[in-house]
């Protein structure tokens, strides 16, 4: 591609996406440049889960032991009922025979980690950041990029490029001009994040999910091990509320304990202070849940979208970061193997678009806590004395399969 039109690809977005879609060419010998919003990139925000197809996808790309030392490796999953009884476990990642681990990680050292490692592979002058896309305007073989600084507004002078490709996120600027009457679909679930400094739950490497959004959800897992040299982990955690008025949670915004807390300030366990680690949290985020209905197109002549501009998806079963990457790869390999580019975008949305549909939509029907619910529904939401008298661990199994078929992480993908 790069013989026949020496422009470069843009690339709109410097987030895990537009980072791997970055190094991907670059290994293809396809130039780009990345342009990001943000004025610097920095290590902020709370934990992310790197599920095995998202491990494949960075080991691709050499970054599987900068990753693996930078998180904690999960081994095992579990599920438990709002009065903290063990529904259902299972392996995860290595230890369930997969080929690749499954990480928890702080989402600033996971970006820090890709940031870097794209200035060693593309050069720090081929990511420029303050730079927020305003508009696409195409013509002929060539489209031009309309951009002003993030921090004063100021317009700079249009980049030509070759294609741009869209990874600019849930709110991508440049998806809105394609679809400028879309918007977000918010289903009356909120979401409050943090970080807490805790002692270790069960195997310290555990990835665990409590209740069902029904009567409060709670998802916890570790991040970062040994924090303060005495053995406590920075835990993650992220609480799900169905709210039947239906006002939504602002973005990144601070949020504050007693907007939630009363769902869960009984979760005492034996096995863990649910509501103490909760009271102790250093950081509270606030976020709506939302994602958007899957389009019909991703590809307008030489501008295609990419990650969560393409398919925004529930931030359930950690698969949009997983999805994202598993697009830069797809679309750096057909660049690469077609004389097309236009051609290779259509390919690359042929590829993905279908497959992306079928999460964003099973995020929103059967996600994989849907086991809880389903034993909820059964035992008719009270502690139980012998779950097999409901609901037998084989089916259990099945339900957690469906999800990771879907998805793309089974252990036979």
């Amino acid at each position: 591609m790069a013989a026949k039109n020496p422009l470069e690809i843009a690339v709109i977005g410097g987030g895990i996406a537009g980072l791997s879609l970055a190094m991907h060419l670059h290994k293809r010998g396809i130039a780009c440049r990345v342009y990001e919003t943000a004025p610097e990139i920095l290590d902020i925000g709370v934990g992310i889960t790197l599920l095995p197809h998202a491990m494949r996808e960075f080991t691709e790309l050499g970054l599987d032991d900068a990753l693996v030392s930078q998180g904690i490796e999960n081994r095992e999953s579990c599920f438990f009922n709002r009065f903290g009884q063990l529904i259902y476990k299972e392996p995860r990642g290595k230890f369930a025979g997969i080929k690749y681990p499954e990480i928890g990680i702080h989402r600033g050292r996971l970006h820090l980690v890709l940031y870097e490692a794209a200035i060693a592979t593309i050069g720090a002058e081929r990511i420029v950041t303050d730079h927020h896309c305003l508009a696409v305007e195409q013509s002929g073989d060539e489209v031009l990029v309309h951009m002003k600084k993030t921090t004063t507004g100021e317009a700079v002078a249009p980049v030509k490029a070759a294609i741009v490709i869209a990874c600019d996120g849930v709110n991508s600027t440049i998806r809105r001009q394609f679809y400028p009457h879309e918007a977000l679909a918010y289903g009356g679930i909120n979401i409050w994040r943090g970080v807490t400094k805790w002692p270790p739950i069960l195997t310290g490497h555990s990835y665990m999910r409590i209740g069902s959004i029904k009567t409060g959800k709670l998802v916890v897992y570790p991040i970062i091990d040994n924090i303060d040299g005495k053995g406590t982990q920075l835990m993650n955690w992220v609480a799900e509320v169905e709210d039947d008025s239906h006002e939504k949670n602002d973005w990144n915004k601070a949020g504050k304990l007693e907007d939630f807390f009363p769902f869960y300030q009984d979760w005492t366990y034996d096995w863990c202070d649910i509501a103490g680690m909760l009271r102790a949290s250093e950081t509270i985020l606030e976020y709506p849940m939302v994602d958007k209905d899957p389009v019909d197109q991703w590809t307008f002549g030489r501008v295609t979208l990419m990650g969560d501009a393409a398919h925004p998806m529930y931030p359930r079963g950690s698969n949009g970061a997983a999805q994202g990457v598993i697009d830069a790869r797809t679309l750096a390999q057909l660049l690469s193997s077609m004389d097309d580019a236009v051609a290779a975008l259509r390919a690359y949305e042929d590829a993905r678009r279908e497959a992306t549909a079928k999460v964003v939509l099973t995020n929103r029907s059967q996600p994989p806590d849907y086991l809880i619910i389903k034993v909820e529904e059964l035992v008719g939401n009270r502690p139980f004395d012998n779950l097999d008298d409901f609901i037998t661990q084989d089916e259990l199994h099945e339900l957690s399969e469906r999800y990771k078929r879907v998805a793309g992480y089974a252990p036979e993908d």
